[in-house]
């Protein structure tokens, strides 16, 4: 059975990092001592081991250890023999890169499916659905496929933004981009609001945290969709 929590974002401000989902991460991770981490997205370009010693203090609240994927000298095994994983955020693109470098996206979609507990924020949310195509990053590697896991059958939008009707920008909205995106492509896309998350369980998709999420469709007008409410719907489009 699937079990996963993708997350717009891993920290709110003025919070520590994870602290939000503090609650949610103790029964997603109940049965496990030890999660892989995924630094491959590189927020700011730091390096792995940077990163996972940040997100390890995150985990220690919890009684939980964490070892990064980059300290095993097969990915690939790591990833099958792992009891529960997170990919942090950062650049998605970096991300993507990586894991196909690696030859990991097929064996991490096949434990998913299998039922191994799943974290993803920001990037790591993003390349839970369908393409990696409705990121916000910076295109700054070439990754050889835009194809992402596809463990939800949407995409998602991590970070989303509401226009601002107060402000003088005139460059392209989140939502511009976004039916620019359904211009070219099919998939329903979840825009998720700094501070909401996803949770999958098996078939079950379900909107959490405080704040609504903005669903696009092609060739129809975008739908709020409030929390603790299901995505089955958008699931079945």
């Amino acid at each position: 059975m699937k079990q996963l929590i993708l997350a717009s974002t891993s920290t709110l401000h003025g919070g520590a990092p994870l602290q939000y989902l503090e609650s949610e991460l103790k029964v997603l991770f109940s049965n496990t001592k030890e999660i892989l981490f995924i630094p491959y997205a590189r927020p700011g370009g730091i390096n792995y081991d940077d990163y996972t010693k940040y997100i390890s203090k995150a985990f220690k609240d919890i009684g939980k250890q964490v070892k990064g994927i980059h300290e095993f000298n097969n990915p690939k095994l790591a990833i099958k023999q792992a009891s529960a994983i997170y990919v942090g955020g950062g650049n998605t693109f970096v991300l993507v890169n990586q894991l196909y470098k690696n030859n990991c996206i097929e064996i991490l979609k096949e434990v998913i499916e299998q039922g191994t507990p799943y974290l993803g924020t920001s990037a790591g949310s993003n390349i839970a659905g369908v393409s990696m195509q409705t990121t916000n990053d910076m295109p700054i590697v070439y990754p050889p496929s835009f194809k992402t896991l596809g463990v939800v059958p949407f995409n998602i939008n991590p970070h989303y933004l509401d226009p601002d009707i107060n402000s003088t920008f005139m460059g392209e909205t989140r939502e511009t981009r976004l039916k620019e995106f359904h211009a070219f492509n099919d998939e329903p896309v979840v825009g998720l609001r700094e501070g909401s998350w996803i949770t999958v369980k098996n078939e079950d998709i379900k909107l959490n945290g405080k704040l609504s999420a903005r669903v696009f469709l092609k060739d129809n007008e975008a739908v709020e969709l409030s929390t603790n409410n299901s995505l089955k719907y958008f699931t079945e489009l």
